[in-house]
């Protein structure tokens, strides 16, 4: 699943007349980076939410023939949030892969860009299937931005908590149990945070550390700066 219903008021006004993952940077949108690595990945079957101008984005995108795979929409007429989106999403998952309700599956926000291989978290979606009550959730943590210097969670022997040694930035990469989401009323607004936190205290959560590029797009200047070094050439 591809999150991408969020407003991203902190990116206006371009986005007053574009959704967010539509904007471009080196020459392509956001969006279009995380289809092509799904794709590479061996993912074929993929959910995008949207709800700001959302219609832009299906017509972008259409059914993903031209990416390799098949996109299902979810749409949402107000943002519901991450969980909330999650949840009203769970059907489409569900009947996508085809395994019922207990196929743990991989969500990734739009508004990030990010070089790492998505088929290296394959392994930890056979894992989670095969053993689904070792693990509600499994994050993606990167290194602290500059701008995020207190980072989300800490990482200790594959483990994720709220506090530790040392702070890390939660990517917006996650696989997921539908089961994390199942006290959620479809079409009501939710929060993941709240819902991670509280599997942590239960040690429900798993994780790894990934240190490859990874950019947070979520101001005008932040996407300037990653156009820039995408468009400059390879020496």
């Amino acid at each position: 699943m591809i999150l991408a219903a969020g407003r991203g008021e902190r990116m206006r006004p371009l986005t007053d007349t574009l959704p967010k993952p539509l904007l471009r940077v080196g020459g392509r949108a956001l969006i279009e980076y995380h289809l092509q690595n799904l794709a590479q990945a061996g993912f074929r079957d993929i959910v995008i939410n949207h709800a700001h101008l959302g219609q832009m984005i299906e017509a972008a995108l259409g059914n993903g023939e031209r990416f390799g795979v098949r996109i299902h929409y979810s749409p949402e007429p107000a943002a519901l949030e991450t969980a909330g989106g999650i949840a009203q999403a769970l059907p489409i998952l569900r009947a996508g892969s085809g395994k019922g309700q207990r196929q743990p599956f991989l969500a990734v926000n739009a508004d990030i860009y990010c070089s790492m291989d998505f088929s290296t978290l394959l392994p930890v979606l056979h894992r989670m299937r095969e053993h689904p009550d070792n693990a509600l959730a499994h994050l993606v943590l990167v290194n602290n931005p500059a701008h995020h210097p207190n980072g989300d969670f800490s990482l200790a022997s594959g483990r994720v908590a709220v506090t530790g040694k040392e702070m890390l930035t939660f990517s917006g990469i996650g696989i997921y149990q539908a089961e994390l989401f199942q006290d959620i009323v479809p079409g009501t607004v939710a929060k993941l945070a709240p819902l991670l936190k509280e599997a942590m205290a239960r040690e429900k959560v798993s994780g790894q550390r990934y240190s490859g590029l990874w950019v947070d797009v979520g101001t005008p200047e932040r996407l300037r700066l990653l156009d820039t070094d995408l468009m400059r050439p390879v020496s």
